[in-house]
């Protein structure tokens, strides 16, 4: 018989090695995203490209097109992945994500109003062509997008404190939450010209090209900033697992946890979905297939869930660009239309929701 000790290093190991699979499987996926398109380009024109040697096209379709839509499914895969693993542990929840509790549709109803209602898109008419609207003030969204979804939290953070409170009657109140923000929606929408109505329902589609290097930047300096926020409390998240008591007997401090958590998920789920639109279900899916690969141990279940939702986002976005070249599908669509089949699964199985 092995000692424990042994046991322990060869449970390390493994969890070690699934973290290095997923960063080799983000890497190929990150190049097979830059090879993918209606202007194909072998592994050999993007590398070129990369190092700077490549020709003048190559050059400009790598590093202008689709190395932004690269770097951003990078950080807001990430993002929405961690934001659902960390809810699912606080809320004690299988099935909480931004998209599920209404985080996603709250901050979209505070972009909308800030784009029809505030002034945040400036309609341009260029020469005789049917008119357009430009989003001028973006970070005037985000604020808005983040107003929305911090409201979301605050509700479903006291409904948590309910006592008696299941995990479905949360979903399910979350749903209702949903249907009020998307109600809202719409009726911002009733009130506004068609320029506007189209600006908004184009946003809320979904698309990893609509954000430049500044956006993407400041998604993914959130997303680390969040990363490390989490990782630290990596033994806190553990603990928490065995239920609110047994943590707070063991010294976590879940009164100012649990919230502080929720607020850091509230603001990543809301700048993302503010810079590249609703995108839904992979802070769903991500947790719960690396909670089969390491485990609930947080020190690996959020770097591993993270790289998940990376990958996940690569290859919905590969698919959305060559399943009918040359249209690029709608990305929120993809993932809600894969994610589904999960969500019911998770509910319908005998011990998903209790």
């Amino acid at each position: 018989m092995e000692k424990p000790q042994n046991q322990y290093h060869l449970y390390i190991r493994r969890k070690r090695l699934v973290l290095l699979a997923l960063a080799a499987l983000t890497l190929a996926a990150g190049l097979a995203s830059l090879m993918a398109g209606s202007s194909g380009l072998s592994l050999g024109e993007v590398a070129a490209a990369l190092a700077g040697r490549g020709s003048k096209q190559g050059t400009a379709i790598v590093w202008n097109i689709r190395m932004p839509r690269v770097a951003a499914a990078l950080a807001v895969g990430a993002a929405l992945a961690m934001c659902g693993c960390i809810m699912q542990n606080v809320l004690k929840n299988p099935l909480a994500s931004a998209s599920t509790l209404g985080v996603s549709q709250g901050a979209s109803f505070g972009a909308a109003v800030s784009i029809i209602c505030i002034g945040a898109g400036t309609q341009v008419n260029a020469g005789g062509t049917a008119a357009s609207l430009t989003i001028t003030h973006p970070y005037l969204v985000t604020l808005c997008a983040f107003c929305g979804g911090i409201t979301t939290t605050v509700f479903i953070l006291c409904l948590s404190r309910l006592k008696g409170i299941t995990p479905s009657a949360m979903v399910l109140a979350g749903v209702a939450v949903s249907s009020m923000f998307s109600g809202g929606t719409t009726l911002v929408q009733y009130f506004a010209d068609d320029v506007m109505v189209a600006t908004v329902v184009y946003w809320t589609f979904g698309n990893l090209g609509r954000a430049g290097w500044g956006e993407i930047g400041l998604i993914g300096i959130l997303s680390l900033a969040a990363f490390f926020f989490f990782f630290l409390h990596r033994w806190n998240y553990n603990a928490l697992e065995g239920g609110i008591h047994t943590a707070k007997s063991l010294g976590v401090p879940v009164a100012s946890l649990i919230p502080s958590s929720m607020a850091v998920c509230a603001l990543l789920s809301s700048v993302s979905v503010a810079f590249v639109g609703c995108i839904s279900f992979i802070g769903l899916i991500a947790p719960h297939i690396m909670r089969r690969l390491v485990g609930n141990d947080f020190r690996f279940l959020i770097p591993a869930t993270a790289l998940c939702g990376s990958v996940l986002l690569l290859a919905s976005d590969i698919a959305c660009r060559v399943l009918i070249p040359p249209v690029v599908l709608p990305i929120g669509a993809l993932t809600s239309f894969l994610g589904a089949p999960l969500f019911l699964y998770l509910v319908m199985r005998k011990d998903g929701v209790k």
